[in-house]
């Protein structure tokens, strides 16, 4: 089980604007704002993203390795995966696949895949079997 994740942002800023507008869509809703000067040395400003009363998603600033991360979001349905899917594109995402079935996973895994602005793939997911919705 994984309790939180770091994306490196170029771009702080645009960032926030961008999974600001993405991630409520998912249900993804509570922010919360980290002063690194709180913690360790070295410990980096962090700005979160999260639900559930949990932040499992930070970003920080620095150089991003794209190709090193792939996130996949859970989706409540294809709707919720279509709606996230036009949301980044409208916000400066790019596509790498539209949504639809992924029939190479399992003809019931229906998702839509996307680069955010520092080119970090992201996946939009709705598995009904697996999550109970």
């Amino acid at each position: 089980m994984l309790d939180h994740i770091f994306l490196t942002v170029s771009d702080t800023a645009r960032s926030i604007a961008f999974y600001e507008r993405v991630l409520p869509i998912l249900g993804i809703t509570a922010r919360h704002d980290y002063d690194g000067s709180e913690g360790p040395a070295g410990h980096p400003d962090l700005k979160g993203f999260g639900a559930g009363g949990k932040v499992f998603l930070w970003l920080r600033q620095g150089t991003p390795a794209s190709g090193a991360v792939h996130v996949g979001f859970v989706a409540t349905s294809d709707a919720v995966v279509r709606a996230a899917h036009a949301e980044a594109l409208s916000a400066e995402a790019v596509e790498i696949h539209a949504p639809g079935p992924q029939l190479h996973y399992d003809p019931r895994y229906f998702a839509a895949q996307v680069r955010d602005p520092d080119g970090y793939s992201l996946e939009f997911v709705y598995k009904n079997w697996q999550h109970g919705y």
